[in-house]
């Protein structure tokens, strides 16, 4: 990929996008490391937790912009992530009770680096496709997005309650990330002569499928307290 070519700021502002929708986890898992903390100390721990857990991400992502090198991995990495989307669309946000708080800074921030490192695969994975093998997209989309999720953790979480389409429109980020790691699988295009039809064509019919299956599970779980009550 071309550096600062059109196709590197289309893959950065997908990589943007991915960041700050899957950032609502690195908001909650900060919010409840640190809620028991005095307030002075709370600053502290935000941006040491962040930090470490910042670093531990770029590592992981550069890591994995060379692993899905190995044969398979682009296409089984690209299933993934239509499942990461989908899930995206029907996890519950509102998990962050199984983060426990902590009484001290060095146990805060060692909790936000843990749990980011358990939680942020879907991060990882969907970033080091985006970033079709270029490092510097993994660094600049973490550098550009990581300081607005980590001092605006809140207001991410506010801006998703506020604008629910952000989830969706991340969901059909990650899908379309997806395609293109499949279609960039070697055998994939031995098979199949890839082209811009193809590849957005793909992605209507999945990105689609993945919207419709979604907002069908949060139909049903919406149907099924009402009818536990009334039984």
């Amino acid at each position: 990929m071309e550096l600062f070519s059109p196709e590197f700021f289309s893959a950065l502002i997908s990589i943007i996008i991915m960041d700050l929708v899957l950032g609502g986890d690195n908001a909650i898992v900060i919010g409840m490391a640190a809620r028991n903390l005095p307030a002075e100390q709370q600053k502290k721990v935000i941006f040491m937790g962040a930090g470490g857990a910042v670093l531990i991400r770029t590592i992981a992502t550069v890591l994995a912009v060379h692993l899905l090198k190995i044969p398979g991995l682009m296409f089984a990495g690209g299933l993934l992530l239509v499942w990461m989307a989908y899930k995206l669309l029907t996890d519950d946000k509102e998990s962050g009770g199984d983060i426990k708080s902590a009484s001290n800074i060095w146990g805060a921030v060692k909790t936000i680096i843990i749990a980011d490192a358990v939680m942020g695969l879907d991060n990882v994975l969907a970033v080091a496709g985006a970033a079709k093998g270029e490092p510097l997209l993994v660094i600049l989309g973490l550098l550009i997005s990581i300081p607005i999720v980590v001092w605006g953790s809140t207001l991410v979480i506010k801006a998703i309650n506020r604008f629910p389409i952000i989830i969706p429109v991340g969901a059909a980020v990650i899908t379309h990330t997806a395609v293109t790691m499949i279609l960039a699988e070697n055998f994939v295009k031995n098979f199949i002569p890839v082209n811009a039809l193809l590849e957005w064509g793909l992605s209507a019919v999945l990105i689609t499928l993945v919207l419709f299956l979604g907002h069908r599970k949060n139909k049903a779980n919406e149907i099924e307290p009402t009818k536990n009550a009334a039984r």
